[in-house]
């Protein structure tokens, strides 16, 4: 791959504690059909040896491979690390542990150009760590572009990861940033932030060239109520972004909805997988929460009826949920999907 004077897109890939990994992540970037691309590696303090691997692959292509060096700081401010010293036109992201097809990046550039999007959403394949199988495959049937601002209601429908998605730089240079981002969730803050930036469209390869490994026993993994407070603190500063930008109430009506899909669907079912949680108190007080910050989930007009089917997909496993969080039966859902992940392998995708 031959270095580019402007680059047309930069990968940025943070990097912590991936070592064996990391050579089939970059392998499969600099694999890429697409000329005029950068990779950004940023070290994000790993103590296992990444930074002389990716030192190696710097030196053994230069002006394509570029490294980042800081001390541990988390996801979030690994990737901004990475942003801040991009070059192309639009910029995205990939996750250490994970590799692509040689199409990802002219899928997202190509379609990014042709729609002249802000936000472009490639599809992804869930696959299997042991032996490369696929699990699932998402986000990979064609949809029509639309501008954000305008039709709300289609955010809800995207999943918030950062790693399946380019965004034009001058977008991420103008967003919102965090003060004090959250320790997990933080691709939900930053989907949403670039959402509230852009006055663009978002717009879809109908490809799946990212491959999301998934680790045996990774289905089912805990989180910490510390954990999950950092994530409220981050939500709230995200609601009062939103609010000082001006946001229209239909954009505010996306933002409660997508907080109580992440948080409390998600969140209250990664909190279910461990036995020290008081499960209960967990759902009232995040319940308590969303009625107090974002008061419109219990009431959205997205998940009405009409909407609901017009739309499908998302927002009809949302409004389930709604229905079960107001029954209160939310631990004994959460306690039934445990088991058909757990005994039936059968997971639903939110």
């Amino acid at each position: 791959m031959a270095p580019a004077q402007t680059p047309k897109l930069s990968i940025v890939v943070p990097c912590y504690n991936t070592r064996a990994l990391l050579p089939r992540c970059v392998d499969s970037l600099l694999a890429q059909t697409l000329d005029g691309l950068e990779i950004i590696l940023v070290n994000d303090g790993s103590p296992d040896g990444s930074l002389e691997l990716l030192r190696d692959y710097e030196t053994r292509n230069p002006g394509v491979v570029r490294v980042v060096d800081r001390e541990n700081g988390g996801l979030w401010n690994a990737r901004w690390s990475g942003t801040d010293v991009a070059r192309g036109d639009y910029v995205t992201y990939v996750d250490s542990d994970d590799h692509v097809d040689p199409t990802f990046a002219s899928d997202l550039y190509e379609t990014a150009v042709r729609e002249g999007a802000d936000v472009v959403v490639c599809g992804f394949r869930r696959v299997a760590e042991k032996d490369g199988a696929t699990l699932s495959t998402e986000m990979d049937e064609p949809r029509p572009s639309f501008v954000a601002h305008d039709e709300p209601v289609r955010l809800i429908e995207i999943n918030p990861a950062a790693w399946n998605k380019c965004f034009r730089r001058d977008l991420l240079m103008r967003m919102r940033r965090l003060d004090a981002p959250p320790k997990i969730l933080e691709d939900v803050t930053l989907s949403q932030l670039a959402y509230l930036a852009s006055d663009g469209r978002v717009a879809f390869t109908g490809t799946a060239p990212y491959r999301y490994v998934i680790r045996e026993g990774s289905m089912i993994n805990t989180v910490t109520p510390e954990q999950v407070e950092s994530v409220k603190r981050a939500l709230l500063e995200v609601r009062r972004d939103f609010e000082a930008d001006g946001a229209s109430e239909a954009l505010l009506q996306e933002l409660d909805a997508t907080v109580f899909l992440h948080l409390g669907v998600s969140m209250s079912f990664r909190l279910s997988c461990s036995r020290e949680v008081d499960l209960s108190r967990a759902v009232s007080q995040t319940t308590a929460y969303l009625d107090e910050h974002f008061p419109t989930w219990s009431r959205s007009p997205y998940l009405e009826r009409s909407c609901v089917r017009a739309h499908g997909g998302a927002l009809r496993r949302l409004r389930f949920a709604r229905s079960v969080y107001r029954a209160g039966l939310m631990p004994a859902a959460l306690a039934v999907y445990r088991f058909m992940i757990e005994r039936l392998h059968v997971d639903i995708k939110w």
